[in-house]
């Protein structure tokens, strides 16, 4: 079954990319992100979570800029992922103008201020760098509609893990999507601070 009601710009860049239909654990996802809910994927490694990730962000985005402050907020965990992820957007975005920023530890700190003041639609970060921001006030998280965490099991060590979950407590409305191999009890906790009616959406080996 081919993809459905989806922004024709995205359409056309998954063409682009040879993807003409959803993988299971895609379908069985993505209408539940584009509804608006709060959901935990849980799916093995090849199943299609980053691909899920980066087609619900460009549809809930609309494909195009707006304004200076991020509406898409992703953490990934360290500096080879934000780069690697950044990456895998770009390949979908190259006839968009949707900005895109990586936010990592060995950037100078200052220049990310100012660089994401300038404005950006997609952060993908960091959890240590992207609060050191957040409590510096660099960074505007007023408008955000999506926040994710993309292969969450780094969340294990105790300090990304309260870096991430802090960020929910200065949130107004938003949507939140927690990506993994296995449900475990940092997503637990997740339920219990920010995700109460969240669905979880497992697709096995």
């Amino acid at each position: 079954m081919a993809f459905k009601k989806i922004q024709e710009q995205l359409k056309v860049a998954l063409e682009q990319q040879g993807i003409k239909e959803p993988l299971p654990f895609q379908k069985a996802i993505l209408s539940k992100i584009k509804g608006g809910g709060n959901v935990f994927g849980i799916a093995p490694d090849g199943a299609g979570k980053t691909t899920s990730i980066i087609i619900s962000t460009l549809q809930k985005l609309n494909c195009a800029a707006f304004e200076e402050a991020p509406r898409a907020l992703i953490f990934v965990k360290d500096k080879d992922a934000v780069l690697a992820l950044q990456s895998e957007f770009e390949r979908f975005t190259r006839r968009m103008d949707l900005r895109i920023y990586p936010v990592y530890e060995e950037h100078n700190i200052e220049a990310q201020r100012n660089e994401i003041f300038e404005g950006v639609d997609i952060v993908i970060a960091t959890p240590k760098r992207l609060s050191k921001i957040f409590y510096l006030n660099g960074i505007n998280l007023g408008k955000l509609k999506l926040f994710i965490v993309d292969d969450s099991e780094f969340l294990s060590k105790p300090s990304p893990f309260s870096d991430v979950i802090r960020i929910p407590e200065s949130l107004d409305r938003c949507q939140y999507a927690i990506f993994s191999t296995k449900f475990d009890h940092r997503m637990e906790r997740m339920q219990e601070l920010f995700m109460a009616n969240a669905q979880i959406v497992e697709v096995g080996e």
